[in-house]
């Protein structure tokens, strides 16, 4: 049996979609890129939806809207994919890392509040959270220290689609919020993303900036008297326009989120129980008051060894233990995944910012011991027994590694 780590739900739903705007002749962003972009305002809450190349060119015009430029310094976790960490860059920005909370695998307030405290020359000028897995970070106290440091905080949300804090969606917490569809998140439009906001403002100079910061759009330009003529340029832009066949996707995708975030809750569900009694990993922890959207369900890998004190002997002593357990469990067509980087040990980052592996612990131990397991909506009984099944052999032979 081969189980992959995720799979998107398509059927001919989707196919059907794609075609309209194929024989429409429209394929560029148009009329189904709107509707997506109302769509999902009205999922998550937010009163405005920009479509997007992808999350990553989000996060950039995020920065680039709210005025993020050479020189300054924005805050991102240390563990997270590297394109948090690239869209800083993109805008001439210096990163600035902040270690997470090993429980919940985002970046941690209270180390949060101490790098702020040393910023003496007020060179920081947002923080980047990110709810990585499908789990919010800690937004309440993010944004508390945000008002009191006068931050832009802009919300990476890539796999943060359904969660919540209380009844407020991921993505609505700061000026903007980053959403990803590509294949491996919850709904997915093959690459593509969104940016919400409340902000009218900064949500019509998104609309500029990724349509090379025309002062309106193809759409628009096409609905009105004079279209024949082009728009004005008085800013410079990006091509970061959603094709309107991606955009028929998300509308399709939308359409069937409820079953799909629901299925994977149950089996994530299914999961905690499952291996609850099952020593050498820990299972996602869920603060009280929060809904995890189950992007992934990302373990960690203890072995025997208690990680309350970290140290990066014993960190890379699991790290090969770790690393069995998953080649036992590919030895028998069971897909996983390390959970994401830590950015800081990667190479870029830490030739051009002088880092070291000890330097964000937490985030350093989440990359060397996270283990992401197969999570999709129509993972069957069988395939999901055969998965709990390998684990715990494939757990017992890496822990007498």
């Amino acid at each position: 049996m081969n189980i992959p780590i995720t799979k998107p739900v398509l059927d001919d739903a989707e196919i059907q979609a794609i075609t309209k705007p194929l024989l429409s002749g429209w394929l560029v962003q148009g009329p189904y890129v709107a509707q997506f972009e109302k769509l999902f305002a009205e999922f998550s809450g937010a009163r405005f939806a920009k479509a997007t190349t992808s999350c990553t060119s989000a996060l950039h015009l995020a920065l680039d809207a709210l005025g993020i430029k050479r020189g300054d310094q924005v805050i991102v976790p240390a563990f997270t994919y590297i394109a948090s960490a690239n869209a800083v860059e993109y805008t001439g920005a210096e990163v600035v890392f902040c270690d997470i909370f090993l429980k919940t695998f985002n970046i941690a307030p209270n180390k949060l509040e101490a790098i702020l405290k040393t910023d003496k020359q007020r060179r920081i000028k947002a923080v980047m959270p990110v709810d990585l897995f499908g789990l919010c970070a800690d937004m309440p106290r993010i944004m508390e220290l945000a008002r009191r440091y006068d931050l832009k905080v802009i919300e990476d949300a890539a796999c943060g689609f359904a969660a919540r804090i209380g009844d407020k969606h991921a993505g609505t917490f700061g000026d903007a919020g980053c959403f990803s569809f590509h294949p491996r998140k919850v709904i997915t439009t093959g690459e593509g993303g969104m940016l919400i906001t409340n902000n009218e403002a900064l949500a019509n100079k998104v609309a500029s900036l990724r349509d090379h910061g025309a002062s309106k759009s193809d759409l628009q330009r096409h609905k009105e008297q004079g279209g024949s003529l082009l728009p004005e340029f008085n800013i410079k832009g990006y091509n970061y326009r959603m094709t309107d066949f991606q955009g028929a996707l998300g509308v399709s995708q939308l359409k069937k989120a409820a079953y799909i975030v629901n299925k994977r809750r149950e089996i994530a569900c299914r999961y905690n129980v499952a291996l609850k009694d099952v020593k050498g990993l820990i299972t996602p922890y869920v603060p009280e008051g929060y809904t995890h959207g189950y992007q992934s369900y990302v373990c960690l890998f203890t072995g025997d060894e208690n990680l309350s004190r970290l140290s990066k002997k014993l960190i890379d002593k699991l790290n090969i233990s770790r690393n069995q357990f998953m080649k036992e469990l590919a030895a028998k067509g069971v897909s996983t995944r390390q959970g994401t980087h830590a950015v800081h040990s990667l190479g870029y980052y830490q030739k051009k910012y002088n880092l070291n592996d000890e330097g964000y612990p937490a985030a350093y131990a989440a990359d060397r011991l996270s283990v992401t397991l197969p999570l999709y909506a129509e993972m069957t009984d069988e395939e999901f027994g055969y998965v709990i099944e390998n684990v715990r052999v494939a757990l017992i032979k890496a822990v007498k590694l």
